[in-house]
């Protein structure tokens, strides 16, 4: 009975597993909880026979056991896309039972829904940016607080250059403001700046960290791509080769319409959500940047603009279709676009 095929779905939590392994016949030969540990889970795995695959939901936590069991046995590991194992369940109830039995049963019929295993040096860049990205947000609530606190007291400077030392000199200085706002000011003033210090200092860990990466030089020498964009593509897209075209790429980094049709209404219900929200505003903004620059894109952009198309529509084409191309360009050999 050990040489039977064996699948097992594990339902991850902080503290313990919960492991369900099912035959190719859909019989479940165990679904019981053990610890949130690599030696218990691994004798659980042993102990039940011969298991051919392993699969768990991609969530906090998922990815780094999933890497362990790799290195630990000689199991197919694959992380399943927990929004849409959630749709397929399709039932109010739910236990940890049931979640196991599901991820079992999904991976022996050949329906899980994967996600790319990413290894650990890129997770970490991932970890990198969203830090930075949050520091980044920080900055910008205390300037829109700056603002707002300008605007109650009807203060406007004309200084040239909004956050120069010139500006915020002149508004410590405005006599419209009293001491208290002034010091609320100076404070504000202060976390901006050493926000921006601890901004520069990620910065300059992912520098560290990506430093004589192939993907990332390749990147850097295409024209439009700055060093937080190729960080941002490096973090969430990895390999291009593990997308078959340029479509599916641009599907995946959310640009791409959703599909809202139903019998004989054919409609588009604007991009897709199902993406990665930091990958889809990084390229965004890369394409509004493009459409200043003389050559292809602009030129597609100004097709658009004269056919009618809105200008949040023509920005979303143009990243779309800059995606597909830069897709095609990363499949092929360095030595050939040099």
């Amino acid at each position: 009975m050990n040489n039977v095929t064996l699948y097992a779905g594990l339902d991850y939590h902080q503290q313990s597993i919960q492991v369900c392994v099912m035959d190719q016949q859909a019989r479940v030969r165990l679904n019981r909880a053990c610890p949130n540990d690599l030696a218990a889970l691994t004798t659980m795995l042993e102990a039940a026979g011969a298991v051919r695959a392993i699969a768990l939901e991609a969530c906090c936590g998922a990815a780094d056991l999933a890497e362990r069991l790799v290195a630990a046995g000689s199991w197919r590991v694959e992380l399943a896309h927990a929004g849409y194992v959630a749709r397929i369940k399709g039932s109010p109830d739910k236990t940890d039972y049931t979640d196991a039995r599901l991820l079992a049963d999904l991976t022996r019929v050949g329906y899980l829904p994967r996600v790319w295993l990413a290894p650990r040096s890129i997770r970490e860049i991932r970890q990198l940016l969203a830090h930075r990205q949050s520091l980044v947000d920080q900055r910008r609530a205390l300037k829109l607080q700056i603002g707002g606190l300008l605007r109650e007291h009807r203060v406007m400077i004309s200084t040239a250059g909004r956050w120069t030392r010139r500006w915020v000199a002149a508004i410590e200085q405005h006599e419209a403001l009293s001491d208290a706002v002034r010091w609320i000011l100076r404070q504000k003033f202060a976390q901006i700046q050493q926000v921006s210090v601890w901004v520069k200092a990620v910065q300059e860990q992912l520098r560290q960290a990506t430093v004589g990466h192939e993907l990332l030089g390749r990147l850097r020498s295409i024209e439009g791509i700055g060093e937080v964009t190729a960080w941002t593509l490096l973090a969430y897209i990895g390999r291009f080769d593990r997308f078959r075209t340029g479509k599916q790429l641009a599907r995946y980094c959310g640009l791409s319409p959703k599909n809202a049709s139903s019998g004989q209404r054919q409609a588009d219900g604007g991009l897709i959500n199902a993406c990665s929200k930091p990958l889809r505003a990084v390229l965004i903004q890369a394409a509004q940047r493009l459409l200043w620059r003389p050559g292809r894109w602009q030129a597609l952009a100004e097709k658009m603009q004269k056919k009618g198309k809105p200008k949040c529509l023509v920005v979303a084409a143009v990243a779309n279709r800059w995606v597909r191309s830069l897709h095609h360009r990363m499949l092929v050999p360095a030595e050939l676009t040099g």
